[in-house]
């Protein structure tokens, strides 16, 4: 049996247990994603 994580639900799933326990993250975290997506667009784009 194959067991296949995608990396995006596993991000998320540690991220909402990171915020849960610490509230505060919540800012860095979503900054953090924002960023992110926003670099692996524009990589894309060109």
């Amino acid at each position: 049996m194959n067991l296949h994580i995608s990396l995006q639900p596993l991000i998320a799933l540690i991220a909402g247990i990171l915020i849960l326990v610490m509230p505060r993250l919540l800012n860095y975290v979503v900054a953090l994603y924002l960023i992110a997506i926003g670099v692996i667009g524009l990589l894309r784009l060109g």
